[in-house]
């Protein structure tokens, strides 16, 4: 190879690294309708939390830390204090001094600014009280083009084989004259009509026009990139889901190629002094000078002593622990497994002080259940399993008999057929205006009843079918013998059910109730892909209570009483009420026991919306069971409801221990809490697979509402109600326009008066040996980046005490009461 061409390969693969930089950037964002929490900041998972905070604060203008006045109350009130500072300065090396952060306080708290594009500065050189600004002009026009283009939900027309995304842009760009028109620019449709074809090749190209130099090429694609990183992530899912299929998916680079050629197509070729270039240089290199990395560094010093402030008290909180394992019940009539959900540590808390003849247990929702899952009659297939994994089985629905089967799947596929023919008509041009008055009085039950409260604990609609032919169907997993005793053996082992199991032994799934919101899936459980858990609890109960599986487990050593029976059930997390499904042909002892669970449930019920009632403003009905039920259902279906409930906000620790470290103790509604048994786990594979997917996934949930908080701007959503659905499922438009919008509504997480969520990095607590925890993080890259790059938090808990892990040793939290209450 000669010189030339050596320069030549340098020049593209250097050219390859910023591009790769740039479209790795971005964390992908599910659709609405298997909307799950998503760590915006997944793809900075090798550096640390405080290297990704310098960037994004430099690239982004993005904050990860609240405004100085945030915890500026936190210190008047005496939550933060002296002690935690120190900590918290010496956790992250700097040199400041308390003096300096509690100054700070009372300063300017700069607001960041992402690195000025050309764009920019073609605008502060226009009047914008007159003429619009280029750079929303731009973000419009890519959003709208990406909102047709990806569309194939809403819409009634799609190109049946459309070209590449950048390839359609510049195809439309060139026919399209009303940007032109309106930004007064009438060169553009003839300079799109000029573009490269290639997408990689028209960024090289652009690059080259900008005259940006090759040290630069990271940073600026990526600022580039950031400026439409609602459809980034949007492409980003593409690229994911087709990654778990072994395949790969572009959109990203073209996407970038798109968002890269608006800044070429507006730049005017000038480069001498005083050309607007010029000054967009300039302002470039002043934005970096001018980065003021000791104010990041002291929100970060104030954002980590608010988490150690936590830490204390959940310290604290653990300590009271009251129950040994001797006192656990040796005849135990009911054990319910619950998904670790934050919301769940509340019922869970109120179901056993119901009774010592009931515990429960936490573990994942999808119930280890590895499936999608396809509706009778259709050729759907919804998974039902954390994002992070690919499904590898099904579940459908049978009565048990097929002629059964068969009525019911020819009726669900004539009356989706006729919902698909409304759906035709409800879209035609003036429908919403006068499809009441085209239908007259017979719509008028439909209004009523979508405006009625309903007290129900149904989460999903039946489909198209009827009450009874929904009762008729149960969910039952596609896989032979073996397939299923594994999956039973592994489900098992995993919730601890393999030497003590109760006559009855609940199952339960979460979702919720809420009308009028596109962002319900995000409600639903994130470990079923933002669906409820039915499905899976339902196909876990049949396989469970299978007299073939169990023969199977025998001779595998797990030994499940005869009288055992194993029960589904929804707990819905809006209304606080749980179904039981399937409670039949259950054995002489679990029919005993039936009775007095349902009580149980429905007092736990009573007691977990009064606990709830003040935060959703209901207070006054904490003590009047009756009304206060009423009044949850009635938030549950009304229409205007912008906060049925609050998810997961607040959520702040993830406890992986024995029931009996947590039995007793009100923990918030802020921990999720996974059942595990160190003693009967000797080579650490159980806490290995807690560690690489739970643990994983709190983390996207924590980081979801950790973002949405600190930055609402842009990995939140902004206003519910001025929210529009985009394609049908892809996401929202906060109005009618700008940048697809992803992460949490303000309403999430805002009650309108005061921040709801508290943005606290996750603080996982293991009862685990050391070395079984080290093991699991030296084995485990994405573990090892989560914890040294402080992502979470991560201690032990040996003797009642806790071990805080740092870079490779173990800290005991060595904060006194009187040092927390001391300024």
């Amino acid at each position: 190879m000669n010189n030339l061409q050596q320069k030549s390969a340098s020049f593209e693969r250097e050219l390859d690294e910023a591009i790769e930089i740039a479209t790795s950037s971005i964390a992908p964002n599910w659709p609405l309708d298997k909307m799950i929490a998503v760590n915006p900041y997944w793809t900075h998972l090798e550096h640390s939390f405080s290297e990704t905070a310098h960037h994004l604060a430099t690239l982004a203008g993005s904050p990860m830390a609240m405004p100085l006045f945030y915890y500026q109350k936190r210190w008047s009130e005496g939550s933060i204090s002296k002690a935690h500072l120190q900590q918290a300065a010496q956790d992250l090396n700097t040199d400041l001094t308390i003096e300096q952060l509690v100054e700070a306080l009372n300063g300017d708290d700069q607001l960041l600014t992402p690195v000025p594009l050309l764009c920019d500065t073609l605008d502060s050189q226009r009047d914008l009280q007159h003429k619009p600004a280029w750079c929303d002009a731009i973000t419009h026009q890519v959003a709208q083009f990406c909102a047709a283009y990806f569309d194939k939900d809403q819409s009634d027309w799609n190109p049946s084989d459309p070209a590449p995304l950048y390839a359609s842009w510049c195809h439309t760009l060139s026919d399209d004259h009303s940007i032109s028109l309106l930004m007064q620019a009438s060169r553009i449709p003839k300079a799109a009509k000029q573009l490269e074809e290639n997408p990689r090749k028209q960024i090289q190209i652009a690059l080259n026009k900008l005259d940006i130099p090759k040290q630069n090429w990271a940073d600026y694609l990526q600022a580039v990139m950031y400026r439409i990183s609602g459809w980034a992530a949007w492409c980003a899912y593409l690229k994911w889901q087709a990654q778990l299929q072994g395949n790969d998916d572009d959109n990203l680079l073209q996407l970038l190629a798109i968002r890269l050629t608006w800044e070429a197509l507006i730049d005017d070729g000038k480069r001498e002094e005083g050309s607007i270039w010029h000054l967009w240089q300039t302002q470039w290199q002043s934005h970096f000078e001018h980065y003021n990395p000791q104010q990041t560094i002291t929100k970060l010093v104030w954002q980590r002593a608010h988490e150690i402030s936590y830490q204390q008290e959940l310290a604290q909180t653990l300590k009271q622990s009251s129950v040994s394992d001797n006192q656990q019940s040796e005849s135990v009539k009911v054990q319910a497994a619950f998904c670790i959900d934050v919301r769940s540590e509340v019922f869970r808390r109120h179901l056993e002080s119901q009774s010592d003849d009931i515990e429960t247990i936490g573990f994942a929702g999808f119930f280890g259940l590895p499936v999608s899952y396809t509706p009778l009659g259709t050729d759907a297939a919804r998974p039902q399993l954390p994002g992070l994994l690919a499904p590898q089985m099904v579940v459908t629905d049978t009565s048990g008999t097929a002629s059964v089967d068969e009525s019911i799947s020819q009726q669900r596929q004539t009356t989706l057929r006729s919902l698909s023919s409304w759906k035709s008509f409800l879209s035609l041009p003036g429908s919403a205006f006068n499809m009441v008055e085209s239908l007259g009085i017979s719509y008028v039950n439909t209004l009523l009843n979508r405006s009625r409260a309903r007290n129900t604990h149904s989460t999903k609609p039946a489909l198209g079918l009827n009450q009874r032919q929904a009762q008729q169907l149960r969910p039952r997993l596609q896989a032979d013998l073996s397939q299923r005793i594994a999956l039973a053996e592994g489900v098992l082992q995993g919730m601890g059910l393999t030497q003590r199991i109760a006559p009855l032994v609940l199952l339960v799934g979460h979702g919720s109730q809420t009308a009028n919101n596109p962002q319900k899936s995000g409600l639903d459980c994130g470990a079923c892909c933002g669906q409820t858990g039915e499905v899976n609890a339902r196909a876990l109960a049949g396989i469970l209570n299978d007299p073939e599986v169990r023969k199977g487990l025998h001779a595998k050593g797990v030994k499940l009483p005869e009288g055992t029976r194993f029960i589904a059930a929804l707990h819905n997390t809006t209304t606080d009420q749980v179904n039981l499904f399937d409670a039949d042909n259950l054995s002489a002892e679990a029919e005993g026991v039936l009775p007095a669970l349902n009580d149980a449930l429905s007092e736990a019920g009573k007691a977990c919306r009064a606990e709830r009632a003040p935060a959703l403003g209901l207070g006054k009905l904490a003590q009047k069971p009756a009304a206060l039920q009423k009044a949850v259902v009635k938030r549950a279906n009304d229409w205007a409801q912008t906060r049925p409930e609050w998810g997961l906000a607040n959520n702040a620790c993830f406890i992986v221990g024995k029931r009996s470290l947590t039995r007793n103790l009100n923990l918030e509604g802020r921990a999720f809490l996974h059942e595990y048994d160190a003693s009967q786990d000797t080579d650490a594979s159980l806490l290995t697979q807690i560690m690489t997917a739970p643990m994983v996934v709190i983390n996207w949930i924590n980081m979801q509402y950790f973002a949405s908080t600190v930055d609402n701007h842009r990995y939140g959503s902004g206003n519910k109600t001025l929210h529009n659905v985009v394609g049908g499922r892809i996401g929202v438009f906060e109005g009618n326009g700008g940048d697809l919008r992803i992460g949490l509504a303000i309403q999430s997480v805002h009650d309108g008066e005061q921040w709801r969520h508290e943005p606290l990095r996750t603080t996982v607590v293991i009862d685990a040996p050391q070395e079984h925890i080290e093991k699991v993080i030296n084995e485990q890259p994405v573990v090892a980046s989560l914890i040294n790059n402080q992502w979470m938090h991560l201690a032990r808990i040996e003797q009642g005490k806790l071990y805080f892990y740092n870079q490779g040793s173990w800290q005991i939290q060595s904060l006194s009461d009187a040092d927390s209450q001391a300024n």
